[in-house]
């Protein structure tokens, strides 16, 4: 398999990898086994490919999912499926027939892979009760996987809503961020971390620690998501002064300008609401 995204599921104390491609879940075999027989776990996945009902199996799943399957070499391993001298392994299943159902992983974490229809009959043949946590946990996995997605989408959805506003929106003249004194303009901050604090939150981080002794964090932990998008905003900006060569103080005065419209902007837009976060 190519470079894929990894998980791990735990079924009845047997930790099983899954390997994810272009939405695609292979589930290692090489675990499933393990679960039976930690010692013998090729002997156990050969021992089931050479089944004549696992072969007749992999061919229909083939058929409906790969337009580049061989059938004549298919045919051939049907006949011979079942008799005494049979053996296959998931190596010469590949190379015979062109399958894509079964996959094997090279190097430190590698192992033999398969689809998840594959996976979960190959599980079935080593334990039923196996088979159903094994769904179980998957499903978990997924759903969990999918409410991550649908939270990131959302967010990133306002985040561009908020972002479209800044571009777009005609500039109020309320200040929100308070307008740094010539004093901070001409401070040595110890830090560029400290100096987009003071161009947003007004405050270094030790000036705000020592204001809110009772809270933990910091003012970033405590930060509206609309400062926090402002906050990034600046960062580039800050960047971009730095490769300009501007000195500390000049860059403070301009990353506040920026601070101040933008968040104006935003405060005075309503937006909607993040998922499980009350308007106000």
């Amino acid at each position: 398999m190519k470079k894929a995204k990894s998980a791990t599921i735990e079924v009845q104390g047997t930790v099983i990898g899954i390997a994810s491609e272009h939405a695609t879940d292979f589930i290692c075999f090489t675990d499933i086994a393990r679960f039976k027989n930690p010692d013998a776990t090729d002997d156990l996945i050969r021992n089931w490919l050479r089944n004549r009902n696992t072969v007749e199996f992999l061919g229909v799943w083939e058929r409906l999912n790969n337009p580049h399957f061989n059938p004549v070499e298919f045919d051939g391993i049907k006949i011979q499926a079942g008799l005494n001298s049979f053996t296959l392994t998931p190596k010469q299943w590949i190379e015979k027939t062109g399958a894509i159902g079964i996959t094997s992983k090279a190097g430190r974490y590698g192992g033999t892979y398969a689809h998840r229809d594959i996976a979960f009959e190959f599980a079935s043949w080593i334990s039923v009760e196996f088979k159903l946590y094994l769904i179980k946990e998957f499903q978990r996995l997924k759903e969990d996987e999918n409410r991550r997605l649908s939270l990131a989408w959302n967010l990133n959805r306002t985040l561009s809503k908020l972002n479209y506003r800044i571009h777009t929106d005609a500039v109020k003249q309320q200040l929100i961020p308070t307008v740094i004194s010539s004093s901070q303009a001409t401070f040595a901050y110890a830090s560029e971390a400290d100096l987009l604090n003071v161009a947003l939150f007004g405050q270094t981080a030790k000036q705000w620690r020592d204001t809110n002794p009772k809270l933990d964090g910091n003012m970033r932990d405590h930060a509206s998501i609309e400062q926090l998008l402002v906050l990034a905003n600046i960062e580039g900006m800050n960047a971009e002064f730095l490769h300009m060569g501007l000195p500390s103080g000049e860059r403070l005065k301009r990353l506040n300008q920026i601070a101040i419209r933008q968040m104006t902007v935003l405060t005075t837009t309503t937006r909607p609401a993040l998922p499980g976060e009350k308007q106000p």
